[in-house]
């Protein structure tokens, strides 16, 4: 479904782009790799993050050599490595979260103790 104020392209200005065949994009497309959005009468739109894919997809294709098979594996654990980064980052913020929580939880309870003193000046020091 296309989204208003972005930037579509047809097939035919994409395959001149990348100075490949349309039918290599239908092909790509056929396997999986990209996934244009259509208009109403099932014209095929490429976005800018198609555009991306595609670069990724030639890149891989061109300058290393990568069947389609490979293509589809490498594609699949990036976006599955974009997924983990995306947990790591929601956990660390959690993580930053509670440890500040902490902090102000501990301070309030010095503030309101009989004995102002940190646990280390607790702790006596064995000789």
């Amino acid at each position: 479904m296309k989204k208003p104020g972005k930037a579509y392209y047809m097939i035919s200005a994409v395959a001149q782009k990348y100075n490949i065949h349309a039918q290599t994009l239908r092909l790509y497309e056929r396997e999986g790799l990209l996934k244009p959005s259509r208009t109403d009468g099932n014209t095929r739109l490429y976005s800018e993050e198609d555009l991306e894919q595609l670069e990724t997809i030639l890149s891989l294709t061109r300058d290393l050599g990568v069947n389609l098979a490979g293509v589809e594996i490498i594609l699949n654990m990036r976006r599955k490595i974009e997924v983990m980064q995306g947990e790591v980052n929601e956990f660390m913020a959690y993580v930053k979260k509670e440890m500040a929580r902490g902090v102000d939880d501990w301070e309030q309870r010095l503030s309101t103790a009989l004995v102002k003193s940190s646990p280390t000046d607790l702790v006596k020091s064995q000789k």
